[in-house]
């Protein structure tokens, strides 16, 4: 997920997109802990897709993006 693609959703469509991930954080860690992931690059992925969409929800609320 590219940040310009972010930029282009609503705040409301970056919280659904949010809450997602984080669900899906919970889900990978659980499977880490009980020794059944796969694909452990998935964590990093959905980590920094997660500081994405926080940064560009950040930038839109204090109007600096467009």
């Amino acid at each position: 997920m590219k940040a310009s693609e972010l930029r282009e959703k609503t705040i409301d469509q970056l919280d659904d997109e949010f809450v997602k991930l984080k669900k899906e954080q919970f889900n990978l860690r659980f499977q880490k802990a009980s020794g059944q992931l796969e694909n452990v690059a998935r964590v990093r992925q959905v980590r920094r897709d997660i500081a994405r969409i926080r940064t560009v929800t950040r930038q839109k609320s204090l109007g600096g993006a467009k």
